[in-house]
């Protein structure tokens, strides 16, 4: 269901909280939820899902300035799904309050809860309702600045 791009290769950078703006619309014609990145620069994305009864979060996709990826392919199989993003060149974060783990390499973690006993990092997502929409897309419009967002 989810593919990777690219593993992100960093040290974890300091959260700048974000206060960028995030757009979703749905998509034409095909099941998917797709995310572009419409800045001037490489972003790192991760996401955070429900699968049955646990929540799962999923990183890294790697993408180019003003390029788009899909990171659910076919009909979408939960309403909310939520998101955290990096700015690779300043290090600023699209986030916001929905606490997930992540990990500076790729990951797929079950389980939101004890992320930094369990050695991963805890960092606060974006909540992206879908509606009863097959197909979302989510566009990051501008680069993250100080503002809403979690740690």
């Amino acid at each position: 269901m989810f593919r990777f791009f690219g593993r992100v290769a960093f040290s974890v950078f300091p959260l700048l909280l974000a206060g960028a703006a995030l757009v979703s619309a749905p998509t034409e014609a095909r099941a998917e939820l797709r995310l572009c990145n419409k800045t001037p620069v490489q972003i790192g994305i991760a996401i955070g899902y429900k699968s049955h009864e646990e929540w799962v979060s999923e990183g890294w996709w790697n993408l180019e300035a003003d390029s788009c990826q899909v990171v659910v392919e076919g009909p979408l199989p939960s309403r909310y799904y939520y998101l955290y993003a990096l700015d690779y060149e300043e290090g600023g974060a699209w986030g916001g309050t929905a606490f997930m783990c992540t990990h500076d390499k790729e990951f797929t973690i079950e389980g939101t809860s004890d992320c930094v006993a369990r050695g991963y990092e805890r960092r606060g997502f974006v909540e992206v309702d879908t509606g009863d929409k097959l197909s979302w897309t989510v566009q990051l419009t501008e680069r993250p600045k100080v503002g809403i967002g979690g740690q």
